[in-house]
């Protein structure tokens, strides 16, 4: 099979996709208003609420949806085959994320710009706010703590990647005071920086000094490191304790000054890897070599498809993200669907080629069969074998492989760590939330409710001893993500459902997604806490099984509430 038909086919649907039914959606559904008022302007601080040309906000949301996850969630999933997990990827964008991601800034950005979790309270009641909230927050928790590991490993597995993103980093500040201050455009400085880091990246590729290499720097794998620890967890605690102390800095920083710059020249990392990588398939070919359906797996693709690809489909953190940062800087309503939708096809083609290196990585079915033995197999092997397999792209335009992995790693962290920062700015709006709500004053200060979210954080990462060892600690929880994520999604569009009755318009746009995705969900779920992690589950596991359980009857109790709320005859909101 040819992986550019696959491609093809892929991308046609997404443009058709953005260029109708997203317009549709814009015009008839969610009625956007070129004069209305943005929280932006309206609450204008300069900090969070800062109103920004229409690209920007797209770099920022794009690449804060994007992180790690709409790269990992399919290169494992292709485990059950690439036919399932391309069609997931490509409808599911269409038909749900993009929806869902457009729909939770619009009603955001009608709203004050306030999170999704305090509008469930204006919208089902405060009970289910609370409630709410505790699922948000145990899954940005949870993002933290892996992504800080997932940035940590590629640190210490691609010691070349480390300089050039650090030197994005003052670039970004640079360009942020240039165009805020000086009052320059952005794009000029943005593609300098970029030349930058690709630059100093193909230097630190050919030239060991500018590899920061932490575990030679102790020896090598067998030395000893620090506090009785080995060089690779030395190496592990060093890079998480600087990327706690980043993240409170970048989290409490103005939007204008770090986050928006970084972000947009994250944009264009986009578009040059993606260029890369399609370009790659596009000259090379490459066969087709996984099968279209796996019939030999060990678990069963339904319903955990749909979990196993989060972000790249249809992600709860999105809905975060839209009504969290990306609602408080849209200059005009009319740019939502250029931010939520057009983000979301971003998402599905990064998904798209994430599928599309994996399933052509390998020279045969038989290699690409051994390389998914078990879905164990492919949860561990699925990232490494993406960064093959679009270096094998790359090598595809003349690119040395050295060089290309190094580039491709560099895109990988800068998109992890883009959100890592956002979803410690996410937790310190839901602890200053809940402050308000339980009257601790306190709490809704930015420093303190920082301060709250990077300690528990990295608590999470470094005191239990996770399954990948030590700094996994967030791993103990991951196996919560999916579900709790897509079950943020299906609440997020629930809450958007009710809000557009209440407007008088149609909501199957959004209530037909949300049934197909929270019986899956779900159905994953109750599959999960009670045949697998309860006491007589075949993977017994009494912590993930109360947090679990915990979650699912709160999912279950919103949802009974948000759907009593619907079938009311509501008088319509001005």
């Amino acid at each position: 099979m040819s992986s550019l038909l696959v491609a093809a086919i892929g991308i046609i649907i997404f443009i058709l996709g953005y260029r109708f039914y997203s317009k549709f959606v814009a015009e008839k559904i969610y009625r956007l208003d070129p004069n209305y008022l943005t929280p932006a302007h309206q609450y204008k601080d300069g900090v969070d609420f800062v109103p920004t040309n229409k690209y920007v906000v797209w770099g920022h949301h794009f690449t804060s949806v994007a992180g790690a996850a709409p790269i990992l969630g399919p290169a494992i999933a292709v485990y059950w085959g690439w036919l399932p997990a391309f069609l997931w990827v490509v409808l599911g964008t269409v038909f749900a994320a993009g929806v869902h991601d457009f729909g939770t800034l619009v009603l955001s950005v009608r709203n004050k710009g306030q999170s999704i979790g305090t509008l469930a309270h204006r919208l089902i009641g405060k009970k289910a706010k609370l409630l709410f909230l505790f699922i948000i927050l145990i899954l940005v928790l949870m993002i933290n703590a892996v992504f800080a590991w997932v940035i940590s490993n590629l640190f210490i597995s691609y010691p070349a990647s480390v300089l050039p993103v650090f030197i994005q980093i003052p670039l970004a500040i640079w360009i942020g005071y240039a165009v805020y201050k000086g009052k320059t455009k952005m794009l000029l400085p943005s593609i300098i920086a970029l030349v930058v880091m690709y630059g100093v990246a193909i230097l630190a590729s050919n030239i060991d000094f500018l590899q920061i290499d932490v575990v030679a720097y102790f020896g090598g794998e067998g030395a000893a490191g620090l506090f009785g620890m080995g060089a690779v967890s030395s190496a592990f605690l060093i890079w998480i304790v600087i990327l706690m102390v980043y993240v409170y800095i970048a989290s409490t920083l103005p939007v204008w000054k770090l986050l928006q710059p970084r972000d947009y020249i994250n944009s264009h990392q986009l578009v040059v890897g993606m260029a890369i990588l399609y370009l790659g398939l596009l000259f090379t070919n490459p066969a087709v070599t996984a099968p279209a359906a796996s019939s030999a797996s060990d678990v069963s693709w339904f319903p955990l498809l749909f979990i196993t690809v989060a972000c790249g489909a249809i992600s709860g953190f999105h809905g975060l993200v839209s009504s969290g940062t990306s609602s408080k800087q849209l200059n005009k309503e009319t740019d939502a669907r250029f931010v939520g939708y057009f983000g979301a096809v971003g998402e599905g083609a990064l998904a798209l080629v994430s599928i599309l290196a994996v399933i052509t990585l390998f020279p045969s079915a038989g290699d690409f069969t051994a390389a998914y033995s078990s879905f164990a197999q492919a949860n561990a092997t699925g990232l490494g074998n993406f960064v093959e397999g679009a270096s094998q792209l790359a090598n595809g335009l003349a690119i040395p492989p050295g060089i290309a992995t190094t580039i491709v790693s560099i895109i990988v962290v800068s998109f992890a760590a883009t959100t890592l920062d956002t979803s410690v700015r996410l937790m310190r709006y839901i602890i200053a939330e809940l402050g308000v709500e339980y009257k601790i004053p306190a709490l809704s200060k930015m420093h303190v409710a920082t301060s709250i979210a990077v300690i528990l954080s990295a608590v999470l990462v470094l005191l239990p001893e996770g399954s990948k060892g030590f700094g996994s600690g967030g791993y103990l929880l991951w196996p919560l993500f999916g579900t709790s994520n897509q079950l943020l999604a299906g609440i997020s569009l629930l809450l958007i459902s009710i809000w557009l009755k209440r407007q008088g318009r149609n909501f199957l746009v959004t209530l037909i997604p949300m049934v197909f995705l929270l019986i899956m969900t779900l159905l994953a779920m109750f599959n999960q806490v009670l045949f697998q992690w309860s006491w007589f589950g075949s993977d017994a596991n009494m912590l993930l099984f109360v947090l679990g359980a915990v979650i699912f009857v709160f999912a279950v109790w919103i949802i009974i509430t948000a759907i009593s709320t619907l079938t009311k005859n509501d008088i319509k909101e001005s």
